[in-house]
């Protein structure tokens, strides 16, 4: 089916090709149309579905035939988690933007770096914002720009801009919207406070469900290697030179515990560096230009990189530490395996983990083989009583936690709040 059978205007179509978008996901055939028909969405797609261009497409033709305005008004909103998710779906927009006859301006903002250059860049106003929600408050603060004239908000990766503690922040740029307008739900998972804010959000949304995980798509090869935690860096260190593997996102579970593994790495030879949440912007960036130019041959990462970061080509993903969640599971190992490229996802699994990582085989459908190699043979096993009542592994459980419902409430608490007209 070509895009234009959806809706697009010839200059969309193309420029989705131009993207390498031969033909429509399964997203982007659903929720295209409805975008353009001015329904709201709640949308539920896993990473590497498409889903930036789908609404990114239908907002860039609705956005047709209103410019001209001095200065410009915002009249598209995009709210993300993460300051490396606002600068790829800003660069999304621009890229599908290039072939129109009325070019709108695009402005991207987040936190981390000054504000002052975002300041400049919003003289004369914008068409399009992407923004991370402290970052354009503060712009709202400085006078910087008006929301009040926004015809349409996408909440990208919503379960995560809760998950991270938005509620509040959320709360305050929603009363700043009117009253009058599209909203648009995309998001990996639905939890409590999610349901709740859509809930109180969206005028009979078309609900999407692009159900197929990414576990089941046949190009990712997963492995699962049994070996004791303290020979981990070793194994991952003759896995990467007996492979010649040239590029390697690698996955832990805290901030130190990127620092130390990258500096294993960087002593035995390898181009080895972190990437987490305590790196300042400029330092993240510069880490993720240099690792796509293939000038890193590891990189050390925190769930910081699980969504939202699109590397092409990247063929390899290490588990080093297992994600806390079945759900981060698959956006980790949905690094690799992208655009039809072939992708090897690798879990280390020591006798520590082992439940953990049958839970994670339970909740994603999988029963994978374990694998040794020569010389890392693990010396312990798993206790048969973690294997018989493992509990929860360690993940994180479908029932909310307090936590879980004190942001439900908060998100509740939102939708109830009487929205200014404008």
């Amino acid at each position: 089916m070509p895009f234009t059978a959806l809706g697009l205007v010839p200059a969309l179509a193309q420029a989705a090709a131009d993207l390498g978008f031969a033909t429509p996901t399964p997203i982007q055939t659903e929720a295209i149309p409805a975008m353009l028909r001015g329904a709201d969405l709640l949308a539920t797609a896993q990473t590497g579905s498409g889903k930036t261009a789908a609404y990114v497409l239908p907002m860039l033709q609705r956005l047709q035939g209103g410019g001209g305005h001095t200065p410009r008004r915002v009249r598209a909103l995009v709210l993300v988690p993460t300051r490396e998710l606002a600068a790829q779906a800003g660069e999304v927009v621009r890229s599908l933007a290039q072939g129109l006859a009325e070019r709108p301006k695009v402005a991207v903002a987040f936190g981390g770096v000054s504000i002052n250059p975002q300041m400049m860049a919003l003289r004369g106003g914008a068409d399009v914002v992407v923004a991370t929600p402290g970052r354009l408050l503060d712009l709202v603060e400085h006078n910087a720009l008006r929301l009040s004239a926004v015809e349409l908000l996408v909440l990208d990766e919503a379960d995560r801009l809760l998950d991270l503690g938005f509620a509040d922040e959320l709360t305050r740029v929603l009363a700043l919207l009117p009253a009058r307008r599209q909203n648009l739900f995309f998001s990996a998972t639905f939890p409590a406070e999610v349901q709740a804010l859509a809930a109180g959000l969206l005028h009979e949304p078309q609900r999407i469900a692009i159900e197929a995980p990414i576990v089941a798509d046949a190009v990712v090869l997963q492995r699962v290697i049994e070996v004791d935690p303290e020979r981990r860096a070793g194994l991952l260190r003759q896995l990467i030179k007996d492979n010649g593997w040239e590029r390697v996102l690698v996955f832990v579970a805290t901030q130190y515990a990127a620092e130390r593994v990258a500096a294993k790495l960087h002593h035995g030879d390898l181009y080895a560096t972190s990437f987490h949440g305590g790196l300042s912007q400029g330092a993240r960036q510069q880490t993720l230009d240099e690792f796509k130019d293939k000038r890193w041959d590891v990189v050390v990462t925190t769930d910081l990189a699980a969504r939202g970061i699109d590397i092409a080509q990247l063929p390899v993903v290490v588990n080093y530490d297992l994600p806390r969640s079945a759900v981060d599971y698959v956006h980790r190992i949905g690094r690799t395996g992208r655009a039809g490229e072939g992708g090897l996802a690798i879990s280390f699994v020591g006798a520590d983990a082992e439940a953990h990582w049958r839970l994670i085989e339970k909740r994603q459908g999988l029963s994978l083989p374990r694998e040794r190699i020569a010389g890392f043979e693990p010396t312990r096993a798993a206790s048969a009583a973690a294997l018989a009542d493992p509990g929860t592994g360690g993940i994180k459980g479908k029932r909310p936690s307090k936590k879980d419902k004190l942001r439900a409430a908060a998100a509740a608490a939102a939708a109830d709040r009487p929205v200014d007209p404008g």
